[in-house]
């Protein structure tokens, strides 16, 4: 399966548009955004080194398909990696990023997170 196709049908029309206005409401700087907008109730952020080192992700799964219960399988979970991959490639289209599952609720963590690296 192409999860990154699957991932940006997924956020390209919902998730992208929100966190593309949050970018560009913030000055374009992902670290007023994630300092802004890191902690609601469906997503969170943390800064961990300003301009280069983040982490991103979700307080619980929000995969419809996973609510609804066609999936389980935690190799699922790349989609959600491609989806965070896909929205920081076209907010920050002239860096180098790399997104790392850190940990996913299907995998049985408490929570899904990301580490993110921007170069």
């Amino acid at each position: 399966m192409d999860y990154r196709e699957k991932a940006v049908r997924c956020v390209r029309e919902t998730v992208l548009p929100i966190q593309r206005a949050q970018f560009q409401e913030c000055g374009c700087d992902l670290d007023a955004q994630y300092r802004k907008y890191g902690d609601t109730e469906g997503f969170f952020a943390k800064v961990l080194q300003p301009g280069h080192r983040y982490e991103v992700g979700y307080p619980k799964c929000v995969c419809p398909e996973v609510l609804a219960g066609t999936v389980k399988d935690a190799a699922h979970c790349e989609c959600s990696r491609q989806s965070v991959l896909y929205i920081l490639e076209q907010l920050l289209p002239e860096k180098r990023i790399t997104v790392e599952t850190v940990e996913t609720v299907l995998s049985g963590g408490t929570c899904c997170r990301f580490a993110v690296t921007v170069e």
